[in-house]
């Protein structure tokens, strides 16, 4: 997630969540495009690598802007190799690299472009283990504008540094050589970060040890499982810890930890409180939390947040709205399960993570208040659907060409038309289909327990059969108007006399048999739009409300006319 503000009314209610390409500028030293784009169309050797282990044995000195490391990736490769390619940042220097034991000349290797270039020292048939070891060091990309553009923050807090990574848009290369593209997960990740006297490093998964490094400073070692590449995080500062632990309702215990910066004891104990009873409404609603074995982990950062798995970054100075909860560390939350545990499998389909990231807060809205916060807070997120581009393009796409309308994509409707659309969509199949059939997204089964599942990628034609399949019937029509055309479909009423006529005006005059809400004198029925069209009978001078509850998206003038001001 990307975050900020919309306009001062959203700002009020802290309802936003998206990137903003106006405001996004890279830092020194400067990236390639090609180390700047994270994603699109990968070639077969590079989609071919599994990395099963990667260990990172990191310095980060804060004074010199400076990272060096030494990286060790063990990987599989599906067919035959003579060559690897792993992205890095060509701002690293790599001292040295070793294939299986054996270090290579120099000669074996270029960066030329933000991707290494690794001749192998024999051919590595389908099916073959590779061990690559290098060493690389150097001043990483600095983030200006995090998290709308990436790279490392340097930051400080009291006099003392204050460091923290992002990297969802230009990609894991900014610090660590990777696979720069969702399906580029890595297997165990063992992560030791080395930092001056006096600051905690503190990463993703469980803490392994904490000791005195060779030639000074405190070693930090985290082992993490099953994690996205942008995902995996630095986080270096002045913390303070709070712990404590969450009794699941599936009989497993949940470690809970929160690090602070010191000074914001009172505000950081304030947060803590809510993150037992937002994990219960996860668990209850969606099934239970994916990473139990490691840690519901928040570390405060100088960004406004990301969700890096069990270690969510946090940057919203403890704000909380009308709503009375923080919005930040909810949707944060929300993608350990859309976004860490259901993974997009290509950035076309991150409307996923998005949209039901976006979707959960007007949830724990009704989850805490009722129908009346939940209209309220889906009214506030409608306001801003801009409608410029389809949601999914069928097409492999970079982080960029979602997030930016200039380059061709959805920019912020993947949150709030992401969001709608399941809003939507729920009223159409109802409860119990909707939410079964998120749970098997979610967890591939519908009876997700502690042990029975693991991390998995989703497309949006996946998302689309499991809602057809929960929905008993197809639902493709529904699908191909929300999820592949701009416009939205517009609900043309005519009435003469007693006669009320409903009619579904598509892009294209796709078929859209949507059924809608009637109210009539106060009274609700559900009028069946089969052809997308209906005619009911209504007395002489009833007052009439259509879709008094707001179940649907659908073009509005009047918001159109709001957003053109």
């Amino acid at each position: 997630m990307r975050a900020r503000r919309i306009n001062a009314v959203v700002a009020a209610l802290a309802l936003a969540a998206l990137p903003d390409p106006a405001l996004a500028q890279r830092g020194e030293p400067p990236i390639t495009e090609l180390t700047a784009q994270s994603g699109g169309a990968v070639d077969p050797e590079r989609a071919a690598v599994r990395l099963d282990a990667v260990a990172l044995d990191l310095r980060v000195e804060p004074e010199r802007k400076h990272l060096s490391g030494v990286a060790e990736l063990r990987l599989t490769t599906r067919i035959a190799q003579t060559r690897l390619l792993i992205d890095l940042d060509r701002n690293f220097t790599v001292s040295f690299i070793e294939i299986d034991g054996r270090r290579l000349a120099s000669s074996a290797w270029r960066n030329p472009e933000g991707r290494l270039i690794i001749a192998l020292p024999r051919p590595a048939p389908a099916g073959a283990r590779i061990v690559l070891r290098l060493g690389y060091a150097g001043r990483p990309h600095e983030a200006v504008n995090a998290p709308w553009d990436d790279g490392i923050v340097w930051s400080s807090w009291q006099g003392n540094s204050w460091v923290a990574t992002t990297a969802q848009g230009y990609g894991c290369d900014l610090f660590w050589p990777c696979l720069d593209f969702p399906a580029g997960e890595v297997g165990e990740m063992r992560l030791s970060i080395t930092v001056p006297e006096g600051l905690s490093a503190i990463a993703n998964g469980v803490l392994q040890s904490r000791s005195p490094a060779p030639g000074g400073g405190t070693r930090w070692t985290w082992l993490a499982r099953d994690i996205n590449p942008y995902l995996v995080a630095l986080n270096i500062g002045p913390y303070r810890e709070i712990r404590g632990s969450y009794a699941s309702r599936f009989g497993n215990t949940v470690p809970l930890h929160f690090w602070h910066l010191m000074g914001k004891e009172r505000q950081a104990a304030g947060l803590f409180a809510e993150f037992a009873p937002t994990l219960d409404f996860f668990e209850t609603l969606i099934g239970p939390f994916p990473f139990a074995q490691e840690k519901l982990g928040v570390v405060e950062t100088p960004h406004l947040g990301m969700e890096h798995q069990t270690v969510n970054a946090y940057g919203n100075d403890y704000r909380k709205d009308a709503t009375g909860f923080d919005w930040l560390f909810h949707h944060e939350l929300a993608h350990e399960w859309f976004g860490n545990q259901m993974t997009a499998a290509d950035w076309d389909d991150f409307w996923l993570h998005e949209g039901y990231g976006q979707y959960m807060q007007p949830l724990y809205g009704q989850w805490r208040e009722g129908e009346a916060r939940y209209a309220a807070m889906m009214a506030e997120q409608r306001r801003n659907i801009l409608n410029r581009r389809p949601l999914v393009s069928g097409r492999p796409r970079t982080s960029d060409e979602v997030y930016q309308i200039e380059k061709g994509g959805p920019g912020q409707d993947i949150y709030y038309k992401g969001a709608w659309v399941l809003h939507t969509l729920r009223y159409l199949i109802g409860d119990a289909a909707f939410f079964d059939a998120t749970r098997r997204l979610v967890y591939g089964r519908p009876d997700p327990r502690p042990g029975n599942f693991a991390p998995r990628f989703v497309s949006t034609p996946e998302f689309e059969a499991v809602m057809s399949a929960a929905a008993g019937r197809d639902l493709s029509w529904f699908h191909d108007v929300y999820l592949r055309e701009a416009d939205l479909p517009e609900l043309v009423e005519t009435r003469a006399g007693n006669q009320l006529t409903l009619e579904w005006k598509t892009p294209r005059n796709a078929p859209f048999p949507l059924p809608v809400d009637v109210q009539v004198d106060g009274v609700v029925q559900r009028v069946a739009m089969d052809g997308g069209r209906a005619t009911i009978t209504v007395p002489a001078g009833a007052h009439v409300v259509i879709d008094p509850m707001a179940r649907v998206l659908r073009r509005s003038v009047a918001i159109e006319a709001m957003q053109r001001r």
